[in-house]
C-alpha cells in the first residue's frame, strides 16, 4: 500500500533541520541539496509569524529531502507543538516514485504520528486507494475512514471503475502487508454485488498474505446449492496452505486442502480432499454405506546434486468417480516421471541421473483404475522399473552405447513378471558423393523374463534380439528469391534376428504402440521392450518443404514399411501386423496468423481406405481464434472395437476491445453425443475478467449422467479469482442486505479517488 507516512519523515525532517529555502514568483527546478541530511524547500513565498512561533511557505510549495518529493499550495510549521502542516493539491513523490495525494496532512515531529484529509494514492500494480481520512500511528497501523479500493484506471472522466471496494472502515497493517476492511461491498460497474462485515487481502506489494480469497457459490444437480470459501494461510516464507470448506444443499460438507511448501533442495505440492458421505448419483440421490471418503493428488522434485534428482507422485482416490461427483480437477496431470493413462491413477517414486555421457532413471509404480471395468487387483505394481545407459563419441567411428533395464510387475490377481535387458547399440553417419547421406546402425540385446509358470505355462523366456542395416537419402535444396524448396527421399533396410516374440512373454510395455511417421526409419518399429521386431524389413519415404520468404510453410512427408514375413505377436493398431504397413502421410501448412494445418493418417494399402485421420486446424486472425480438430479411427485398427470418431472445436471472437464470445463442443460422432460443449461471453479489461458460460455433457459414467449449468467466472486484480453460479449470486444475496449504510457516505472518498486533474500532473492525460 501507498507509503503516505514517508510524508511525515519528509515533513519531519524539514521542522527539524536546517532549511535551505528559496523564495520566488515562479517555481524553477529543485536545487540539489548541498548534504544529504539538507532539505531543500521551494515557494512563490517563506515567512515567519513570530507572534504564532509559526514558518509558512506559500505558493507552489516543493520540498525536496533524499529522494523525497513534498508539494503543496501552504507548508506550516508550528515551534510550539512541533507539528508541519501542509494543505492545498498534496502530492507527495517517495524514493520508489509512489505518489499520493490529499487536501491537507499533519504529522508529528516523531515522524511517525499524523493525519490526511482528503487521502488517496496510486498503488503497487496499478492499484488505487482513496478516503475521507487516513490516520497513521507509530505502531505502523494506517486506519482509514469511508474507503474506496479498485485496481481499475479511474482518471478516464466520468468513468465508473469496472469494480471496486467500498468499506466504512479499513485498516492497513504494514508489518503483516495486510488490508483488512469492515462493511466492505464489492461493486461491479458501481452496482453492489457482495457485501463483506470483514474482508482482508494481502497489500499489492505484498507478494503473498494470509486472507480469504474470492469465494465460489452455485448450483448443480448433484451437490444442490453450493458454497465454498477459500482461506489462504501463509505458513512460513517457504510454505504456504489454502483451506476451503463447502458446505452443500444436498450432501455432507467437504473439506479441501492444497499445501505447498519450498525447500533448499526442490518443492512439493499436495492437494487433497475428505468428507464422510455416502455415494450419490447425478440428481444428488444417496445410496450405499455412509464412510470416510476422499483423495490425494500430489508431487515433489529435490535436486540430489548437479547431475541426481529424486521424486514423487501420488494420486489416490477412495472411490472411482469421488472426482467427477465434487467436480475436482487434476486427475489427468503428470506428476513425476511417467504419465498414466486417461481415468488411471499413478503413484511413483522416482530417481533421475544424467551426466554428459549417461542418463539413467529408476521407479516404483502403483495403479489404481477408475474405468468401470477395472480391477485393482488386475493392475500392475512395479518394483521397481529401471533403465541405465552409458554413451560414448567415437569421433569419425560414429556413436555408441550400452543399456541396461529390468522391470519387476506383481498383480493381486493375474500374472507376476520380472524382466532383465542389457544391449548395446552403435551408429554413424557420412556423407557420401554426390550430396547422399548414409547413416549405418546395428542393435543388440539380450532379455530374461522370469514367469507365472502356472499363468504362462513357463518358469522362464530368455531371447536375443537385434538389428542391423543403413538408411540412404538423398536430400535435394533448392534456394530461390520467393521461396525455398527442400527434397529428401530416404530408403532403410535392416535385417534382424527372427521368432523373438515367445506368446509366453506378456506385453506389458507394448500395448498401445503405433508406426507413424516418427519411427518410419527405425529398425525396431516398438520403442518399448516386449515386443521387438525382428527379420528383414524395408521403409522407403519422401519427405519436401517448402518455406516462403514472406514466412509461409509447407512440409509433407509419406512413407512405407515392408517386412519379410508376418508376426502374429503384432496387432493391426501397431500398423506393424502382416507384410506391409498402411501408407503414413504427415502434413503441415503454416500459413502464419491467418492458418495453421496439421494433418496425420493412414491409408490402407488396398484401395487407399482411411483407417485413421487427425487432422487439427487452427487460426489467430485479428479478432478471430479458433481451433477445429477431427479425428477418425476405423473399427479394424481401434482399441476398443467399434472404432471412433468425433470433431472438437474451440474458439473466440472478439467484438470489441472488451467484449468477446466463445465457444467449445467435444462432438462424439461415433456415439452420436456431445461430450462437452460451453458457450460464453466474456468482458475483459484492464484489472478485471467476467465470463457468463452455459455448459452441457450429455457423457453417462455409472450413475453419473448428463448435466448442464450456468456459470459466471471472475477474476479480480489483486484481489483474488473466483467463479459462481449465475443463480447463487441472485439468490443468496439482496441489494438490501448488501447495504447496511448509504452509498453517499463515501462518495468524498470516490471523489478524492478521480481527482484525475492532479494525477494527470504526474501521469500525463488519461488514455
Amino acid at each position: 500500500m501507498a507509503k503516505w507516512h514517508h510524508v511525515a519523515a519528509a515533513l519531519g525532517l524539514a521542522a527539524s533541520l536546517p532549511w535551505y529555502a528559496i523564495a520566488q514568483e515562479n517555481t524553477g527546478a529543485p536545487q540539489p541539496a548541498e548534504q544529504d541530511e539538507r532539505v531543500v524547500l521551494e515557494a512563490d513565498y517563506v515567512y515567519e509569524v513570530r507572534d504564532e512561533n509559526k514558518l509558512v511557505a506559500e505558493g507552489n510549495v516543493e520540498a525536496l529531502y533524499q529522494g523525497r518529493i513534498l508539494r503543496a499550495d501552504k507548508i506550516v510549521y508550528d515551534r510550539t507543538t512541533e507539528k508541519v502542516r501542509a494543505s492545498g493539491n498534496v502530492i507527495i513523490i517517495d524514493e520508489t516514485g509512489s505518489q499520493q495525494f490529499a487536501d491537507e496532512i499533519e504529522v508529528n515531529s516523531n515522524l511517525e504520528d499524523g493525519y490526511a484529509i482528503g487521502f488517496s494514492a496510486r498503488l503497487d500494480q496499478g492499484a488505487t486507494v482513496a478516503a475521507n481520512s487516513a490516520i497513521r500511528q507509530s505502531n505502523g497501523v494506517n486506519a482509514l475512514d469511508q474507503v474506496v479500493y479498485t485496481a481499475c484506471p479511474v482518471c478516464e472522466e466520468d468513468k465508473t471503475p469496472t469494480w471496486s471496494v467500498r468499506a466504512r472502515r479499513a485498516v492497513l497493517d504494514q508489518e503483516s502487508q495486510m488490508i483488512s476492511y469492515r462493511d466492505a461491498v464489492i461493486e461491479v460497474a458501481g452496482l453492489p454485488v457482495f457485501y463483506f462485515p470483514f474482508l482482508a487481502h494481502p497489500d499489492p506489494s505484498s507478494d503473498r498474505r494470509s486472507g480469504l480469497l474470492i469465494p465460489s457459490a452455485g448450483n448443480s444437480s448433484k451437490l444442490g446449492w453450493f458454497y465454498q470459501q477459500p482461506y489462504y494461510w501463509a505458513i512460513s516464507d517457504s510454505s504456504e496452505l489454502t483451506i476451503s470448506p463447502m458446505v452443500t444443499q444436498n450432501v455432507n460438507p467437504m473439506l479441501e486442502l492444497d499445501y505447498r511448501k519450498k525447500f533448499y533442495s526442490g518443492a512439493i505440492n499436495i492437494n487433497t480432499s475428505f468428507t464422510s458421505e455416502q455415494n450419490f448419483d447425478s440428481d444428488g440421490e444417496l445410496f450405499g454405506e455412509e464412510k470416510l471418503r476422499g483423495h490425494v493428488y500430489g508431487s515433489g522434485l529435490f535436486a540430489i546434486n548437479n547431475q541426481w534428482k529424486w521424486g514423487f507422485g501420488v494420486e489416490h482416490q477412495t472411490d472411482d468417480l469421488y472426482d467427477r461427483r465434487y467436480d475436482l480437477d487434476g486427475q489427468d496431470e503428470q506428476r513425476g516421471l511417467y504419465a498414466s493413462q486417461p481415468r488411471r491413477l499413478l503413484t511413483q517414486l522416482f530417481a533421475i541421473g544424467q551426466g554428459d555421457d549417461y542418463y539413467t532413471d529408476v521407479a516404483l509404480l502403483k495403479f489404481q483404475g477408475l474405468r468401470e471395468n477395472d480391477d485393482d487387483g488386475e493392475l500392475p505394481t512395479a518394483l521397481p522399473v529401471f533403465y541405465g545407459e552409458k554413451y560414448w563419441d567415437l569421433g569419425n567411428m560414429g556413436f555408441a552405447s550400452v543399456n541396461a533395464s529390468s522391470a519387476i510387475l506383481s498383480r493381486d490377481l493375474g500374472e507376476d513378471s520380472h524382466r532383465v535387458s542389457v544391449g548395446a547399440d552403435w551408429t554413424d553417419l557420412n556423407i557420401l558423393p554426390g550430396g547422399f547421406t548414409f547413416e549405418q546402425f546395428a542393435e543388440v540385446r539380450a532379455d530374461y523374463y522370469g514367469l507365472d509358470e502356472d499363468v504362462s505355462g513357463e518358469e522362464s523366456v530368455s531371447r536375443a534380439v537385434g538389428n542391423i542395416g543403413g538408411k540412404l537419402a538423398y536430400p535435394m535444396i533448392r534456394p530461390g528469391k520467393v521461396i525455398d524448396i527442400m527434397v529428401e527421399p530416404a530408403v532403410m533396410a535392416a535385417w534382424g534376428l527372427s521368432n523373438v516374440n515367445d506368446d509366453a512373454i506378456p506385453n506389458e510395455d507394448s500395448l498401445l504402440y503405433e508406426a507413424d511417421e516418427a519411427s518410419l526409419f527405425d529398425a525396431n518399429g516398438f520403442g518399448a521392450f516386449d515386443l521387438y521386431e525382428g527379420d528383414g524389413k524395408l521403409a522407403a519415404g519422401i519427405t519436401t518443404r517448402a518455406v516462403w520468404k514472406s514466412g509461409p510453410s509447407l512440409s509433407a512427408t509419406v512413407g512405407k514399411r515392408w517386412r519379410s514375413r508376418p508376426d502374429n505377436a503384432f496387432d493391426p493398431v501397431s500398423n506393424l501386423d502382416g507384410t506391409s504397413s498402411d501408407w503414413i502421410i504427415a502434413t503441415t501448412a503454416d500459413l502464419g496468423e491467418l492458418l495453421r494445418v496439421d494433418a496425420r493418417a493412414r491409408l490402407d494399402e488396398d484401395g487407399f481406405s482411411l483407417n485413421r485421420i487427425d487432422a487439427k486446424l487452427s487460426s489467430s486472425y485479428k479478432r478471430f481464434r479458433a481451433i477445429a480438430q477431427y479425428y477418425k479411427v476405423d473399427e479394424r485398427i481401434a482399441i476398443v472395437g467399434g472404432g471412433d470418431e468425433g470433431v472438437l472445436l474451440r474458439g473466440d471472437i472478439k467484438v470489441t476491445s472488451q467484449y468477446s464470445v466463445f465457444f467449445g463442443q467435444l462432438r462424439d460422432i461415433q456415439s452420436n453425443l456431445n461430450a462437452r460443449q460451453e458457450y460464453g461471453i466474456a468482458f475483459e479489461d484492464e484489472c478485471s475478467r467476467f465470463e457468463l458460460v452455459y455448459m452441457r455433457s450429455e457423457l453417462q459414467d455409472r450413475t453419473l449422467g448428463p448435466e448442464e449449468n450456468i456459470q459466471i467466472r471472475f477474476s479480480l486484480k489483486t484481489i483474488g479469482d473466483g467463479a459462481a453460479d449465475l443463480g447463487s449470486i441472485v439468490a443468496a444475496y439482496s441489494p438490501r442486505e448488501m447495504l447496511p449504510y448509504a452509498v453517499g457516505d463515501l462518495n468524498s472518498g470516490m471523489t478524492a479517488l478521480m481527482r484525475c486533474a492532479r494525477l494527470q500532473d504526474l501521469y500525463g492525460p488519461a488514455v
